[in-house]
């Protein structure tokens, strides 16, 4: 039986799933916005026909393609995020946010985020960044947390949990993206007495949605890019030992989010951040494996076909090896990139597909994307990727 085959997540939209979202006016706070019958409509249409085209491509465990997550231009690296805006309450623009914020220092012991233009990698390159890295835009601007955060998003994930399982055949299991609480925390926080209060606010502000996607018997993806990603985001860079404690707590929120949640519906997403940058001052792997394998989850999906990372399949030979890989965690290994217009030779996905049935036996492996493709690449390329993760998983 050949491996089988899912996607993390995001996907191109159709022109006129974009259109009908950039149409939408916004609620009073200038950030929400409004819902209308033709985006409803239109929403549920593609995600009927973008499960289908997945099991045209050959994968077996399909998603909605983020489709509920609005997304307004053809490069958007932003929408797994917005979308959180949407759903949770105590949040408002200010003049000050999570873009703009001036630099911030941390020191031995005293981790903490410096603004998103300060990153390593973006100052190492600045003028990469200035002319070649496109971000696209989102569609909505950036909210800072003003007040008690609470969740309010129960209409939008009913319509994501009401679309998926319409589109899904009998006995058929299919997955939602859901942000995880490190990832969301990462706005500007106005109101919690500390980074880790406000981590842990999310964590229960999104329980909600994590419950809701789970009891309706799809699968939840926490997207956590926050476990690896914020490493750029510290400077000076830190020790290692500071930043697994830093992580540690994100990975305390996770495990606080989903307690009683039956771990095999909760897959947990690991990235280094889909833009298009050099990715230089990336954290390896190693060092941060062992604190994310303390994730009470069912399966994690990680990218493992970026050239940055890919050597670094060896880490999961050596936690097996060393007794730290739990005897029933599913790995989810990316085996075709979002961060490159090349589509994959199958004999390549198979490859490396290999290297993880290898340590755990083709069983506890289901080959990915390495992130997001919608927003990141062209649609008819992303689509050639998803074809070749198809047949590669049948070579493999």
């Amino acid at each position: 039986m050949p491996v089988q085959t899912t996607t993390s997540g995001s996907l191109p939209r159709t022109q006129a799933l974009l259109d009908a979202n950039r149409a939408r006016t916004f609620e009073d706070d200038g950030f929400t916005l409004r819902l209308t019958p033709e985006v409803d409509a239109l929403t549920a249409q593609a995600v009927a026909d973008v499960v289908e085209r997945q099991r045209a491509a050959g994968i077996t465990l399909v998603g909605d393609g983020e489709f509920g997550k609005a997304m307004t231009g053809a490069v958007d690296y932003g929408a797994w995020w917005g979308y959180s805006f949407q759903r949770v309450g105590g949040l408002s623009l200010t003049e000050v946010n999570a873009f703009n914020e001036p630099p911030v220092e941390s020191a031995p012991g005293d981790v903490r985020l410096t603004s998103f233009l300060n990153r390593r990698d973006r100052q190492r390159f600045p003028a990469v960044y200035a002319e070649a890295v496109e971000t696209g835009a989102g569609a909505t601007a950036f909210p800072s947390t003003t007040g008690p955060l609470v969740y309010r998003g129960q209409g939008a994930v009913a319509s994501d949990i009401r679309n998926l399982t319409a589109a899904l055949r009998p006995g058929e299991q299919g997955f939602l993206t859901a942000i995880a609480p490190g990832s969301a925390a990462r706005v500007r926080n106005e109101y919690y007495a500390s980074d880790e209060e406000h981590i842990f606010a999310w964590a229960d502000a999104l329980r909600e949605e994590y419950r809701a996607i789970v009891e309706a018997g799809l699968i939840v993806q926490l997207d956590d890019p926050s476990l690896a990603e914020n490493f750029d985001q510290i400077t000076p860079e830190p020790s290692i030992a500071d930043y697994q404690a830093f992580t540690q707590i994100r990975i305390d929120a996770i495990n606080h989010a989903i307690a009683g949640l039956p771990k095999e519906q909760v897959r947990l997403h690991l990235c280094w951040g889909s833009w298009h940058g050099p990715h230089t001052t990336d954290v390896a792997l190693t060092d941060i494996l062992p604190v994310v394998l303390r994730a009470n989850v069912g399966s994690i999906s990680f990218e493992a076909g970026n050239v940055r990372h890919e050597h670094e399949f060896t880490a999961w030979a050596d936690a097996s090896d060393a007794g730290a890989l739990p005897s029933d965690l599913v790995l989810v290994p990316g085996v075709v990139s979002h961060a490159t217009n090349v589509v994959e030779h199958p004999d390549l996905v198979a490859q490396r597909i290999r290297r993880f049935t290898d340590v755990v036996g083709p069983d506890r492996v289901i080959a990915s994307t390495d992130c997001g493709l919608g927003g990141r690449i062209h649609p008819d390329i992303a689509w050639a990727k998803l074809d070749s993760l198809g047949e590669g998983a049948r070579r493999a």
